[in-house]
């Protein structure tokens, strides 16, 4: 289905995990935030990243850009490796920068308070010793002000004189800076309030189009993902259960806790809604530090066999360019 589709990245076995504890009277363990994922992006789609609180989406998405070094694995953007742990590859990434940007979650929390919408903007042009004369910059970050919906005049003013949707502008505005080919949009939309939410994905969209984009859109909310995404990747405690075609996935999940995700969509016909059956988990998720050996849904899913308790299932395609890692696809 991809065949003659342009791979941007590709991850393979991508590993991240982050020490705690390792005090004088604790032992040093790991948190297993990401474990052992393989996918590619493509040029020009958008990418889905959906999962609960906790998954590991957002520390994926960083670890793809390298703001969290991974742990272990291999990273290729544009035909060359990045990062290569077996051969001991890792690239300077300030030239990736200008190639590779990150929209965050929380845009007050990602924009120094100290400085101007402008200063914000324009540190990247900075770095990257773009635009170096003085009328020159003024206008670029004009340029990208309003191709965020801002004004000009809102250059000298600082992040807390703007609403929660206006902030995340200027955060984007600050990723379009350098010109990426690709960005990680880190739930753009979960900070914001629900009539601002569609403008900022429409924006995105608008963006795409114009610029030729590629993104990894990663969110809470299935529904705003399927709008968005071309494809869509599922992820539970750290490693990804089910990816698949936008469409294919919503209308036809073959993996368990795809199913139980989609069950919990609501339905905007009550008729439809009175007559879906709701799967409902039981138990809680278990820990990243000390997962469950084997599958890691196991201890949640309805179908777990002694398979599943035994190995980690393989992400396999079932169908043209729909995988899942699951032993009861598998007849185990």
């Amino acid at each position: 289905m991809n065949g003659n589709r342009q791979k941007l990245i590709e991850i393979a076995n991508l590993r991240k995990y982050f020490a705690v504890g390792g005090g004088i009277f604790s032992k040093k363990q790991y948190v297993q935030a990401v474990e052992s994922v393989t996918f590619d992006i493509y040029k020009g789609e958008t990418l889905g990243l959906v999962g609960e609180s906790g998954c590991g989406k957002s520390t994926l998405g960083r670890a793809i850009i390298r703001l969290h070094e991974p742990t272990s694995g291999k990273i290729v953007y544009d035909g060359t490796t990045i990062y290569d742990s077996e051969a001991g590859t890792a690239v300077p990434m300030l030239p990736y920068r200008r190639k590779m940007q990150i929209i965050f979650q929380d845009p007050s929390a990602s924009l120094d308070p100290r400085m101007t919408v402008g200063e914000i903007v324009g540190e990247a042009l900075d770095i990257h010793k773009l635009y170096p004369g003085r009328v020159e910059r003024r206008e670029r970050i004009n340029q990208l002000l309003d191709e965020v919906g801002l004004n000009t005049e809102h250059a000298n003013r600082f992040p807390h004189e703007f609403s929660g949707g206006q902030q995340q502008r200027v955060g984007i505005a600050r990723a379009l800076a350098v010109n990426p080919e690709f960005i990680v949009c880190d739930e753009p939309i979960s900070a914001l309030d629900v009539s601002i939410q569609s403008q900022v994905v429409n924006m995105l969209e608008d963006l795409q189009q114009e610029m030729g984009l590629t993104y990894l859109f990663i969110a809470h909310d299935i529904s705003v993902v399927r709008h968005i995404s071309s494809r869509i990747g599922v992820m539970y405690l750290g490693s990804l259960v089910e990816l698949s075609e936008s469409y294919e996935l919503c209308n036809h999940p073959i993996h368990p806790y795809t199913q139980t995700l989609l069950s919990a969509v609501p339905l905007p016909d009550p008729v439809k809604s009175r007559a879906r059956q709701r799967i409902l988990l039981e138990g809680d998720i278990p820990s990243p530090i000390n997962p469950p050996p084997g599958c890691r849904f196991h201890t949640r899913c309805p179908y777990a066999t002694d398979a599943c308790t035994q190995s980690m299932p393989a992400l396999k395609e079932y169908a043209p360019g729909h995988y899942a890692a699951c032993h009861k696809l598998d007849g185990q």
